[in-house]
Parts: structure tokens; C-alpha cells; sequence
């Protein structure tokens, strides 16, 4: 029942992004030692929406005038335009540190809403 309230879809596509951001941030510090290797970045969720045409106008039905029927949020992994070191990987650790806890607090978040959402279906049912 509560997977169709468009509240837990948002949430759960936000934890997915933010373990796909995490999965990049780890990649990045794995390869910092790697010559050559070139950073990789997420843009955080609220940008990939923005950019993603999500929020616009939704058609529900085949008669509603022009509408997405269900846009995606989708992580578009890109090239860092960090300036590389001598060996040519452009990773540093102290960015790839402050993208991780970036990273934490939007899943913390994706959680909070969730369990927010929860409660207030819990609320209504009076439990």
C-alpha cells in the first residue's frame, strides 16, 4: 500500500542515489594512488532532480495534456574537473572525506523522511 505514495518512492530514490554517490566517493579513494586515474562525481540528489525534469508536470492519464507519465532520477557519473597531480590522478582524499559526509547526511535524511512518512501513516490508522 504505502509503496505507491510518491513520499516513500522519493524517499527510497533518494538513499539509492546516496549509495550510488557513496559507491563513486569509495571508488575514488581506492584508486587515489592510481596514476592516471581521474576523479569521478555524483552531482547530489537535489541537482539530479533538477536537472532530471522531475517535478514538472505529471500526466496520470492519456487524456491529460502533455506530461511525463513517470520521470527517473538518475546518477550521471562525471569526470571531476579537479586539477590532476604530476602523475596524473586528480583524486584528493580531503575532498573524496567531505563528499562522504556529504553523502551520510543525504541518506540520514532519505531515512528521516521515511520514517517520518511511517509515523504519520501509523498516526492515521491510530496506532
Amino acid at each position: 500500500m504505502y509503496q505507491n505514495l510518491e513520499l516513500f518512492q522519493t524517499s527510497g530514490a533518494m538513499a539509492r542515489h546516496a549509495g550510488s554517490r557513496q559507491a563513486v566517493v569509495a571508488q575514488n579513494i581506492a584508486n587515489a594512488d592510481t596514476p592516471g586515474f581521474r576523479a569521478l562525481q555524483v552531482p547530489s540528489f537535489s541537482e539530479a532532480v533538477k536537472n532530471s525534469g522531475v517535478g514538472a508536470m505529471k500526466m496520470t492519464r492519456s487524456n491529460h495534456l502533455q506530461g511525463d507519465t513517470k520521470a527517473a532520477v538518475v546518477a550521471r557519473v562525471t569526470v571531476s574537473a579537479a586539477e590532476p597531480a604530476p602523475n596524473g590522478n586528480s583524486v584528493s582524499i580531503e575532498d573524496e572525506m567531505l563528499h562522504s559526509v556529504e553523502v551520510t547526511r543525504e541518506h540520514s535524511r532519505a531515512l528521516a523522511i521515511y520514517r517520518h512518512g511511517l509515523t504519520v501513516i501509523r498516526a492515521t490508522l491510530g496506532r
